[in-house]
């Protein structure tokens, strides 16, 4: 689904209150939006991630609002970085997108365009965040579809089996150890489901054309699932 034209655009830097800690994200509400799609970023990552920025830019063309959000705060990313021990801490990553959901739908847009609470909500995780992503969406039923790129679903444990989201896998042909890690993955889960193979593609989907097709299998699927889209 390649997107036709740029659509309207209100975008919004945005803090997310969660007791002490105050996480920042970008907001992006094109005009009559069909849908809205947090994202959770991988290890070491960040919504500045210019994959997730491409992919997120991708679905506001195709009418779907974005949300790319930091859910470590800027104290915990500066200590992650040193010593790595937020970026696998999968209950912490999951929490804070559960809360952070919660606030979205609690959330009417102060813009007046579009209030974010009627919007029917996705995730998208990349690496880590997929983990995140299938864990959270275990506890919040109002999650309607959940797309992984480069996923560690498995990271989701045995919150798999509660998932009632659709979940697709999208994976590189070349990132074979993922593969891996997502057909067991794809086996514990109980919901609609697919796994997607870019042929050739590696772990970050650099090659030419790798990320366009995360963006079209992504599109499809979230706009099927949030906006009743075939």
């Amino acid at each position: 689904m390649s997107p036709v034209a740029t659509m309207p655009m209100n975008e919004h830097d945005v803090k997310v209150p969660l007791g002490p800690a105050v996480l920042e994200g970008n907001l992006s509400l094109p005009a009559d939006a069909r849908g809205l799609v947090l994202f959770a970023h991988g290890s070491g990552s960040s919504r500045h991630s210019p994959r997730n920025r491409y992919v997120a830019r991708r679905l506001n063309d195709a009418g779907l609002a974005t949300l790319l959000v930091d859910l470590l705060t800027p104290e915990e990313e500066r200590i992650d970085e040193i010593t790595a021990q937020f970026r696998f801490n999968i209950v912490l990553l999951a929490d804070r997108l559960v809360r952070t959901t919660d606030w979205l739908q609690e959330r009417q847009d102060t813009s007046g365009l579009q209030d974010t609470s009627r919007l029917r909500l996705g995730y998208f995780g990349a690496s880590t965040g997929a983990g995140a992503a299938l864990a959270a969406a275990a506890e919040r039923r109002q999650v309607r579809a959940v797309v992984s790129r480069g996923g560690r679903p498995d990271l989701a444990g045995p919150a798999l089996p509660r998932v009632e989201a659709p979940t697709l896998l999208i994976v590189g042909g070349a990132d074979r150890e993922v593969i891996a890690l997502n057909r067991t993955a794809l086996t514990a889960l109980r919901c609609e489901k697919e796994i997607a193979i870019i042929s050739g593609a590696t772990h970050l989907f650099q090659e030419p054309g790798a990320l366009d097709d995360v963006a079209d299998l992504a599109a499809r699927w979230l706009l099927r699932h949030l906006a009743g889209e075939d």
